[in-house]
């Protein structure tokens, strides 16, 4: 490790060299990109050595391999540069037109697949050369109450792990500045032609076979948990990881799922999957974009926290046919 002292003296621009090297796997490539001469890379490279105590690039007839140091190196060094990457950027006016910034944002992928879409499209027209990578959140586990099962995403957004969340919470505290994206509920979601769109009632419901979203493999979710205060159960025959591939099986299959409605809305058509009311009342939730309000003095990350969840003029998405009528029983409380 880098002691006080060798820090002092290391130059930033020699890690620039190392990722350019590695890249390339050839000193006069890298001193093309670099617009440097040979010579000046393969000076780089042994203040680098000198610096890292490693050869780091042994020499071959087509060019340089990196050793086992520098194959160990790679991924750390690439982070650094990233974030002063992100640091120098944030210290420039930022112009969504000319940015070229990457930005993070953490969701759940049953959200990630309601809110990207219409981002993706304002990102297009008004900022072409800005990046999204996107986290999947994910609940902590056995946790039943919402607003306690994201705490963990908190604490990433705090220490910029990510810059946005999007999550259903309604107790964010205090030090985040939070914005409701749409309002959600749950839907049951079948494949076109099932036999439950003509009458879902809860008796049937509950005769049938259930497929259950849950990235722990865990079959009681929150639907189950509202049945068992009823003294009601259903069948989980499968779960399956996230909402995309919750989708694609029961289109194929005779189980149903309870999905959420805006994700069924967007996504459902392209699958050949519908959906009806429950048969039962599920609760209504918001979905909000959550961020630091100290983050927020960055002005991209405040562009982009505006900017999510607006649609484009003459942004459209395919609807889910849902029929018209609604269950006829639902259970009582």
């Amino acid at each position: 490790m880098l002691n006080e002292i060798d820090l002092a003296r290391a130059d930033l621009n020699l890690l620039v060299l190392f990722e350019v090297v590695l890249e390339t796997r050839h000193v006069g490539r890298a001193a093309e990109r670099l617009s440097l001469s040979p010579s000046a890379i393969s000076h780089g490279l042994g203040r680098l050595r000198r610096l890292l105590n490693d050869p780091l690039f042994l020499k071959t007839p087509k060019g340089v391999v990196p050793t086992a140091r520098a194959a160990e190196l790679a991924a750390p060094i690439r982070d650094v540069l990233a974030r002063v990457r992100s640091v120098i950027s944030t210290a420039e006016k930022f112009d969504p037109a000319t940015s070229s910034r990457r930005f993070t944002i953490g969701a759940p992928d049953g959200a990630s697949a309601v809110f990207l879409p219409p981002l993706l499209a304002v990102l297009r027209e008004s900022a072409p050369g800005i990046g999204i990578s996107v986290r999947q959140l994910l609940p902590a586990q056995g946790e039943t109450s919402p607003d306690h099962a994201w705490r963990a995403a908190f604490a990433d957004l705090e220490a910029r792990a990510m810059d946005i969340a999007i999550i259903p919470t309604d107790d964010a505290p205090t030090r985040f500045a939070e914005r409701v994206l749409y309002e959600e509920d749950f839907v049951i979601a079948m494949r076109a032609g099932h036999s439950f769109a003509a009458r879902p009632t809860v008796d049937r419901y509950l005769a049938l076979q259930h497929l259950l979203v849950s990235h722990t493999g865990d079959a009681f979710g929150f639907v189950d948990r509202m049945l068992a205060e009823q003294g009601l159960s259903r069948r989980i025959a499968l779960t399956v990881p996230n909402f995309m591939f919750a989708l694609a099986v029961i289109a194929e299959t005779d189980l149903v799922a309870a999905l959420p409605r805006a994700f069924v809305a967007a996504h459902g058509a392209r699958f050949g999957v519908v959906a009806v009311e429950a048969p039962m009342r599920l609760n209504r939730f918001r979905i909000r974009a959550v961020a630091p309000k100290v983050a927020l003095q960055d002005e991209g990350l405040a562009w982009l926290f505006n900017v999510i969840g607006t649609r484009p003029p003459g942004f459209r998405v395919t609807p889910t046919r849902t029929p018209a009528r609604r269950a006829a029983r639902r259970i009582a409380g």
